[in-house]
């Protein structure tokens, strides 16, 4: 179902926050028109395969491409006749550099006041970091995100982006919320996310237990309320358990593992909370004697909380991951199947919508120009000006 259906979203973001931000809204439905400087692109799109780089294609699904210098007085004028027509205006960069191009909140706002205008920085509008450069371990190292999960010495940084996600999420929220006021009030609003505030709102636990204890959160501290652990197995595949809070499954594992010892040795969570470490030893020792897969026929019986860890490329082959139709193909004109994930959300029932793949540069110039009433003269002149 396309509930966004009848909403234009113009995204002028390179790399993560924006572009994956307005994609979110493409998922819903949005008709999404990424505007990109001619030859170029968004500069994601040369990280490798040309100018269709699995970097691009990941985070600029169901979206349409036109090329336009905006960097040049007539390529201005083009977007604000694009803006116009729009609902929505997605950009991500430093304070200040949309105001230069003139297309800052309050220029656009007299141009279309029913726009929600989404602006998203690395640190905020303002402020002693407001100008630095901003890119996703930034994020991760201002907000203290990444200290709850990089300890070592090793200065190499695991993981996809956290900060760059989690920042376009945000996002979304904000502009789903100022489209929901525009209903009644009929205008739009400026929405307002940096990194920097997304990342340590969504480290809303270890950041809300030292706010209300007054005592900073221990790296292993949530693993070990949590009785979690990431165990290999006789075969050298790992498995995950999360225990929680319920008495029952700690019953079950040792039940599962056949150690009931376990129970009179740690009769309560608090003990087992505080000899987290011993246990974690303990539970390595017992997992490395037998494979995954009979591991988790006892575990599954016992009803302990479990899962194998799956690698990116086992996914497809997972029988959940299956059953759920995560993953489909989509036809490029140019560049043939490409396979991408579906939105993680439904509408009674169904996540049907219309899946469009991720774009050539420039793809839709010719169709999005001639759809806000361009002739094809007008077309070639600025064509042959550069400005497209």
């Amino acid at each position: 179902m396309d509930v966004l259906k009848s909403l234009r979203v113009i995204d002028l973001g390179n790399f993560v926050t924006g572009p994956y931000a307005s994609m979110l809204l493409g998922e819903l439905g949005a008709d999404v028109i990424k505007v990109e400087r001619p030859g170029e692109g968004d500069a994601f799109r040369a990280f490798k395969n040309g100018l269709y780089s699995p970097q691009f294609q990941s985070h600029n699904r169901h979206k349409r491409s036109i090329t336009l210098d905006i960097t040049r007085p007539g390529g201005i004028d083009v977007l604000n006749e694009l803006l116009q027509t729009a609902d929505v205006l997605v950009v991500n960069n430093r304070p200040g550099v949309s105001e230069k191009l003139g297309i800052g909140y309050e220029a656009v706002h007299r141009l279309n006041p029913r726009l929600i205008y989404c602006s998203i920085t690395g640190f905020g509008p303002d402020g002693p970091y407001a100008k630095r450069p901003a890119y996703d371990n930034v994020g991760q190292a201002l907000s203290s995100w990444l200290s709850h999960f990089h300890q070592s010495e090793d200065p190499r940084i695991p993981g996809p982006a956290v900060s760059d996600t989690i920042t376009g999420i945000f996002a979304l929220i904000g502009v789903l919320g100022a489209l929901y006021e525009r209903e009644k009030s009929g205008v739009g609003r400026l929405v307002e996310v940096s990194m920097l505030e997304a990342t340590i709102a969504f480290a809303n636990e270890p950041i809300g237990q030292y706010l209300a204890t007054g005592m900073p959160l221990v790296h292993l501290y949530r693993g070990a309320l949590s009785q979690a652990y990431i165990l290999k197995c006789k075969d050298g595949k790992r498995i995950g358990l999360h225990m929680s809070s319920p008495e029952k499954f700690w019953q079950g594992l040792a039940a599962a593992i056949e150690r009931p010892d376990l129970l009179r040795r740690y009769p309560d969570r608090p003990s087992r909370v505080e000899h987290y470490k011993e246990i974690a030893d303990e539970l390595a020792q017992i997992f490395a004697t037998r494979t995954r897969d009979e591991w988790e026929a006892r575990l599954r019986a016992h009803d302990v909380p479990h899962a194998p860890e799956r690698l990116a490329h086992e996914l497809e082959d997972d029988p959940q991951v299956r059953h759920l139709g995560l993953f489909h193909e989509m036809q490029h004109p140019r560049y043939g199947k490409v396979k991408a994930l579906r939105r993680a959300i439904r509408y009674d029932g169904q996540r049907v919508s219309t899946a469009r793949p991720p774009p050539d540069l420039g793809e839709h110039t010719d169709e999005i120009l001639s759809e806000i009433g361009f002739s094809q003269e007008r077309i070639a002149g600025l064509r042959s000006s550069g400005l497209i």
